[in-house]
């Protein structure tokens, strides 16, 4: 049944686009979870609502409006935390609030909520195009690179901010780089399960990492394996018992958070 079912091109896309984007969005999840900074897809994710409905009262394809806007806005989220007296997560909700006023009223003059609407609010993966497969891949290749290669300056930033920047780390650049791949990640996982779940991608993988108390490379390992078992069998539930996909690899997600918990808790692993 399982060859049945990869047979048909659309699942193929969606594999391949779930699961480059699941790694993507558990790795930087670790960063984010650890930060304390982790309700920034959800802001962002409302932002996306309404860079979709810009897109859809322009006339032009929404990815191509959601990608730059929200890494506009994802930079201004950063600097009112950082040049303002407001804390991370005020600024947060106040541009959350603010994008989701703005897509309203976009939506009511594009003549409300229409069908291409709807598929960004709760994800559409099964009718992924094979252009938006290419930039799934593409950019989540540059999403995974640019952890590598800031790997030990993410880290340092991460565990002890005032430290790594005594010790030289350019911990504003840092700062940008992990928002930027931030609002990056988030534009791509709209596809996947849509701006009302997206956050759900970025958190659950790392929260269920760190419940088994790895070292820090074991955990963002642990983390892109549980985003991508529940993004693939998100994807084949929905698919066989013809549930919505969006739903289906949040509901996995949430499964294996409460196992790894309960693994943890009984093991000892957990304080």
């Amino acid at each position: 049944m399982l060859m049945d079912m990869l047979a048909y091109s659309f699942m193929q896309r969606a594999l391949v686009s779930g699961i480059f984007i699941a790694v993507s969005c558990a790795g930087l999840g670790v960063f984010l979870v650890l930060r304390r900074f982790a309700m920034i897809g959800e802001g962002l994710a409302h932002v996306g609502f309404s860079a979709v409905a810009l897109g859809l009262v322009l006339g032009v394809t929404p990815m191509t409006v959601i990608i730059p806007v929200l890494m506009v806005i994802s930079l201004w989220i950063l600097k009112l935390g950082e040049e303002t007296a407001m804390y991370s997560d005020t600024a947060i909700g106040l541009v959350s609030s603010l994008a989701i006023a703005v897509g309203v009223l976009l939506a009511s003059v594009s003549r409300g909520f229409n069908v291409d609407l709807f598929s960004y609010l709760f994800g559409s993966i099964l009718a992924i195009t094979s252009g938006e497969v290419w930039m799934s891949v593409i950019l989540s290749i540059l999403v995974v690179a640019s952890l590598r290669l800031f790997y030990h300056d993410l880290f340092a930033t991460t565990y002890d901010e005032d430290f790594a920047k005594v010790s030289g780390v350019r911990t504003d650049r840092i700062n940008k780089v992990l928002i930027l791949l931030t609002a990056l990640t988030i534009a791509l996982g709209i596809r996947v399960v849509g701006t009302l779940l997206v956050s759900s991608l970025v958190i659950f993988p790392a929260v269920t990492a760190l419940q088994l108390s790895m070292g820090f490379r074991g955990t963002l390992i642990s983390a892109s394996v549980s985003a991508v078992i529940g993004v693939v069998t998100g994807i084949l539930l929905s698919f066989v018992l013809n549930l919505p996909t969006g739903a289906s690899i949040v509901l996995i997600n949430f499964i294996l958070f409460g196992a790894a918990y309960l693994y943890g808790r009984f093991s000892g692993r957990t304080t």
